[in-house]
């Protein structure tokens, strides 16, 4: 990588971090004002449309039997050529499987000193995003996210075409 790269990979990484923190703090002031069922419904909502947005201006012309195309355009603009969010892909002919081996999101979280269970509730309302952006489109969606006793990786998702 030149050294410009580099910067704009360590900037990049450090937005993304920021999103984390972002994410943490909304989480512990919503808690403590609407209680912390109110607070994950309010941010897992706002979180999902942010993913619609998303999904309309970058991936619009996908529909319901399109998973496994949706899934490699995603895999094609993934930040930092797929490095921030390194990926195990498993592809069949109508469906598209990613496991995720590191977030920057969950290891802000972690180095944060979040414990495991507001470390899960963290990684259910990111993956709102994720439900938006791919749901849009019409294809099958399935998302594990982290929880403890996961491991060291991150969410597994699952696309499928509707009619398949």
């Amino acid at each position: 990588m030149t050294d410009r790269a580099e910067i704009l990979s360590r900037e990049l990484d450090s937005a993304f971090r920021n999103r984390a923190d972002l994410y943490r703090l909304m989480l512990e002031e919503l808690t403590s004002e609407l209680g912390p069922d109110a607070a994950e419904s309010v941010l897992v909502r706002a979180i999902e449309k942010r993913g619609q947005e998303v999904a309309h201006a970058a991936f619009a012309r996908f529909g319901p039997n399109d998973a496994r195309a949706l899934g490699e355009a995603f895999l094609a603009v993934s930040p930092d050529d797929g490095r921030m969010y390194p990926t195990d892909v498993e592809r069949s002919e109508h469906a598209i499987t990613f496991r995720v081996r590191r977030c920057p999101l969950k290891d802000a979280w972690v180095q944060a000193g979040v414990g495991d269970e507001k470390l899960a509730t963290l990684c259910r309302i990111a993956g709102a995003f994720d439900r938006g952006l791919f749901e849009t489109s019409g294809v099958r969606f399935e998302n594990r996210t982290w929880v403890p006793g996961h491991g060291d990786g991150c969410c597994h998702i699952h696309l499928a075409d509707r009619d398949g």
